[in-house]
């Protein structure tokens, strides 16, 4: 069988003449054949091959037997071999990650360094054909966009995977001609450990008994999506290409984007965060939606704020859309559904129910219309608190409380069209204050640590 089965790869795909090639080995079927693949086309065509493999120290006494059936094949032949471990579990258990995410991230970390420690090596995978289907099929039942229907790439990141054309089976039948060894994870044939085991085990083969090529017709819909999808990249490249850049900071204007087809609005709001430095990495549907609604739906000659992932604030003002991650000064900013805010040592969050801490509040049609917002505390401005002996200054309520002037001054009073609704924690006006039972809009408060 030779190397045919790499030959389905693009030829750039393969390693060339003096190049190095990383190959992640687990130890089972797929990566060995890989590892054995490679070194045939190396051997031939001139390249190097250095096995890597990645010990996620989650199986015990497995995991080190896998380690050492890798390091043993690579010694009896002479194959460069290097190894990592990591934490895992500590990981996921501190960055809300599943224990397969965690593991993702550890073992790429790995293989990226030790590709740049081989004056950048080719990282190689050996996903395969069925390994893209079920990956599009997994996208598509989470809930995903075309981004998430394109399946894998040949390339991608500094990821080669050459096997992409080649069925889970044909792997098996190379392995049994060519006598090439593994080991079986014992979790692999387990469908409740894991969402892809259940989908590899169970759903692809009833797939298959409805349509034997399923998976042939999965990866050409996941193609097709693919090219679709870099189109859609391509025109959202060239609506941002006049974007205004600065040092933390990056500025697109609503018109632009409301000219922009719905489908390549959300990449150009992912072309902002490119832009701004952080990159796309837990920027999800939600977000994007919630920022579009940010500048479709703040009033003219008004802000609006939005909390972002990696720090980033959205801010919305008379036409503009601003993505930075520079300190927000204490402006007056419109509160929109569901979007927390953070102002100054706050986040704020309005509700259209009780949640939490927070503030209450009865709005008529007028002020609803034009808006809540939270801004600083406009010096005379006075409160009626209900139980009260009439209005009462700011200045004083705060001084019955020991709240300091500079503590005041950084108090987020909340403003419901253009009127003094209610100040935290001082409470909320009478004329604002909804009766006990009644629907309400809510604004959830809470201090942000440190």
């Amino acid at each position: 069988m030779g190397t045919e089965l790499l030959e389905r790869a693009p030829r750039w795909i393969l390693p060339g003449r003096g190049k190095t090639a990383l190959c992640a080995v687990s130890g089972g079927l797929d990566s060995m054949c890989l590892l054995h693949l490679l070194l045939e086309w190396c051997r031939v065509h001139g390249g190097r091959v250095t096995a890597a493999h990645f010990n996620h120290r989650l199986r015990g006494v497995a995991a080190d037997r896998d380690e050492a059936f890798v390091r043993a094949w690579c010694a009896e032949r002479g194959v460069p071999f290097v190894s990592g471990s990591g934490d895992v579990a500590g990981l996921a258990q501190a960055r809300g990650l599943s224990a397969e995410e965690a593991g993702r991230q550890l073992r790429y970390a790995f293989l990226r360094r030790e590709a740049e420690r081989l004056g950048g090596a080719r990282i190689y995978t050996a996903h395969h054909a069925d390994d893209n289907a079920e990956t599009v099929l997994f996208n598509l039942i989470r809930g995903t966009g075309t981004a998430g229907l394109s399946g894998m790439a040949w390339q991608q990141d500094g990821v080669f995977r050459p096997l992409l054309a080649v069925r889970r089976r044909e792997l098996a039948d190379y392995a049994a001609a060519e006598g090439v060894p593994h080991v079986e994870d014992e979790t692999n044939s387990d469908p409740d450990a894991a969402a892809r085991n259940l989908l590899r085990l169970r759903v692809m083969p009833l797939l298959e008994e409805v349509n034997s090529a399923a998976v042939r017709n999965i990866n050409r819909a996941a193609a097709h999506v693919r090219a679709a999808d870099q189109a859609i990249e391509a025109e959202a490249d060239r609506r941002t290409a006049h974007v205004e850049v600065q040092e933390g900071r990056v500025t697109l204007s609503r018109q632009a984007l409301a000219e922009a087809d719905a489908a390549v609005r959300p990449r150009m709001l992912l072309r902002l965060f490119d832009l701004l430095g952080v990159g796309r990495r837990d920027i999800t549907a939600a977000h994007l939606n919630a920022i579009w609604r940010l500048a479709r739906d703040t009033l003219w000659g008004r802000e609006s704020r939005l909390d972002l992932p990696h720090g980033v604030t959205a801010r919305y003002c008379r036409g503009w859309l601003v993505l930075e991650t520079r300190p927000q000064a204490l402006t007056e900013v419109q509160l929109l559904p569901d979007s927390p805010v953070t102002w100054g040592d706050w986040r704020l969050t309005l509700l259209d129910h009780r949640e939490g801490a927070g503030l209450a509040l009865r709005l008529r049609r007028q002020e609803e219309h034009l808006g809540v917002t939270v801004g600083p505390v406009v010096p005379g401005e006075r409160l009626a608190l209900p139980g009260g002996r009439g209005s009462r200054s700011i200045k004083r309520l705060c001084l019955d409380r020991r709240i300091s002037l500079s503590e005041r001054d950084r108090l987020p009073a909340i403003y419901a069209g253009g009127r003094l609704a209610a100040v935290w924690p001082l409470g909320v006006d009478a004329a604002f204050a909804p009766p006990a039972g009644e629907p309400c809009r809510f604004v959830r408060i809470e201090r942000i640590p440190g």
